[in-house]
């Protein structure tokens, strides 16, 4: 997606999801999604009267696909699933853009997040990556990652959401998931796999990252987006 795709509207929305596709892979070891007709337009003619035609889609896949926002059910048995998260929070967030090159460090630590008013806000990090290595073998590989000192801190600071554009906000070199389970065990939501988050101010815009609203659900696709006025 080019800057020009990605920017819309008189109030300037911007796309920040990936598109889904057949054949999609999102997560190294994950099945890709099938996308393709249950009814085709050349089947339901035999439905219809002439010249009236529609097509119903059928999806199969994890929920695990593209862009996509965890909350607390994914990582806890007892935590809160699609179906109980508030509209609040995940619409319409006050958010700020925190820019961390990964060319410079893979690493997110506390000290790139000092000094920045994250309270009740979407704390959005841009590292490049996603842009960078999308839907290509090196992007789930060595990727960008909070640490779990500055997942606490944004505990701490009563963040109201963080989102990366990165393969895992977790470092997936190893077996645990710390910043996963700060996060969400504080009702703080995660949305990875962003991407366009260089076109976005460092602050004064809203974030939206809205799912569907399954229960027994704790992580699905959103189309992510910011609204710069």
């Amino acid at each position: 997606m080019n800057k020009n795709q990605a920017v819309s509207g008189k109030d300037r929305f911007v796309d920040l999801s990936h598109t889904i596709e057949n054949g999609l892979v999102t997560y190294k070891g994950l099945p890709a999604p099938i996308i393709c007709d249950y009814l085709s337009r050349e089947d339901s003619k035999k439905f219809y009267d002439e010249g009236t035609q529609f097509q119903i889609g059928k999806i199969e896949m994890v929920s695990n696909t593209g862009t996509y926002l965890d909350c607390p059910f994914h990582r806890f048995a007892h935590g809160k699933d699609l179906s109980e998260i508030t509209l609040d929070s995940f619409t319409d967030l006050p958010a700020i853009v925190i820019h961390v090159p990964f060319a410079e460090s893979l690493s997110v630590t506390v000290e790139h997040l000092r000094n920045r008013d994250m309270k009740g806000r979407a704390v959005l990090i841009h590292t490049g990556w996603g842009d960078a290595f999308w839907n290509t073998d090196a992007y789930y590989e060595n990727h960008p990652f909070v640490t779990a000192e500055a997942a606490a801190y944004m505990r701490d600071q009563a963040v109201k959401l963080v989102g990366i554009d990165s393969h895992n906000i977790d470092d997936t070199r190893t077996r645990i998931r710390p910043v996963h389970t700060t996060l969400l065990g504080a009702d703080i939501l995660i949305v990875e796999h962003l991407c366009n988050l260089g076109i976005l101010p460092e602050r004064d815009f809203t974030f939206s990252a809205i799912p569907p609203k399954f229960k027994g659900v704790g992580t699905f696709p959103v189309r992510a987006m910011a609204k710069i006025a």
